[in-house]
This record gives structure tokens, sequence and C-alpha cells, in this order.
């Protein structure tokens, strides 16, 4: 059974991405196997960090596992909030641990996720997170992911669903969602 890691851009509990992710599990469950990626250890971005090869510290070992986390997966679903037109900083942080060579003695080595097929959704504004979307695109692209740019699923959320915390898709949202499903699991068989 192939494996999908969710990526989750916000570490929010209950955040409207993980909720939008767990709706796209439900889709997926019974033809994949999910996992979710939890990065809330990883450190700031820092070649310090990087190339201290004494011994593997704290931060070290969270990068480590998360590569080896992404390396496992044969595709990711990035679900993603926008924040003033972009991607979150958390997320961007991620992406650049994972886009640095694994070994940094020669920075053509491979990448955790060099040639990783992803696709992108997002729950927001009324933008449907659609500028946040088209930077990571071009930013997955940048790093060598094979990035499935359509069908991609954004959500507007309306002000109910700010108040509550919590939202529900209508049946087109939904069934955005599935395509969107359906032409990942392809798109992760060619």
């Amino acid at each position: 059974m192939k494996h999908i890691l969710f990526i989750v851009g916000s570490l929010r509990k209950n955040s409207f991405n993980r909720q939008l992710a767990k709706i796209a599990e439900d889709l997926l469950k019974d033809r994949f196997e999910i996992s979710y990626l939890d990065f809330k250890d990883i450190p700031y971005m820092n070649q310090d960090l990087e190339s201290r090869q004494d011994h593997m510290t704290t931060s070290q070992q969270a990068v480590f596992r998360v590569r080896q986390e992404v390396l496992k997966a044969d595709g990711i679903w990035i679900f993603t909030p926008e924040y003033n037109q972009s991607y979150p900083g958390l997320l961007k942080n991620l992406l650049d641990w994972l886009s640095r060579p694994m070994d940094i003695s020669n920075f053509a080595n491979p990448t955790a996720v060099q040639g990783k097929k992803v696709t992108v959704s997002g729950a927001g504004g009324r933008n449907k997170t659609k500028s946040c979307r088209e930077k990571l695109n071009e930013l997955l692209e940048y790093i060598k992911m094979n990035v499935m740019k359509e069908p991609q699923t954004g959500i507007a959320l309306g002000m109910e669903a700010w108040v509550k915390g919590e939202f529900n898709l209508t049946e087109e949202q939904i069934n955005e969602l599935k395509i969107q499903a359906e032409k990942f699991a392809e798109f992760l068989e060619k």
C-alpha cells in the first residue's frame, strides 16, 4: 500500500487546514496509508547546526527524523493557510531544511524531497489560498519536487467558521477535494 504524508502548515491543534486534511484522509484511507508529519520541534534553518559533526544535537535529531519520514512517503499532500498572501514561515522553514542535501559534503547530493510527488490544498479567506498556493508551487518546483498543480483545492471560509473555529464543506467543495484526491492517486501511480 502506498504511503501519503500529510503536512499541515499550521501548528494550531484544530486548525482549519488540519480539519481539511482529516476530510482528505477519509477520502483516501481505504487506498493509502496516511500519516501526518510532526515538525514542531525542528529548529530554524541554521548552517551551524547543519554542519556540526561531533555529535547529533536534539535539533539535528529532529531534522533527521523529519527527513526520514519524508523519504518513506510515496507522496506528500500539503494543507496550508495563507498568511499575508503567502505560506506560513514555519512551512518555509521545514521546506528549507528538506531542500538541503542530506550529506552536506557535496551539494550535488540528493535531498529528502527531490523528485517527491506533491500536491497542495488550503483553507483560508476569500482568496481561497490562491496566492499562497501559487507561491508554494513555485517554491516546490524550485526545490525539485514533482508538483501536481491541477487540480488543487482552495476553500474560502465564511464568517461562521472564523467565529466557531470549525467549518463544513459544501457539496461542491467536497467534490473538488474528491477530484483532487483521485487525481493525486493517479499521479502517484504514474
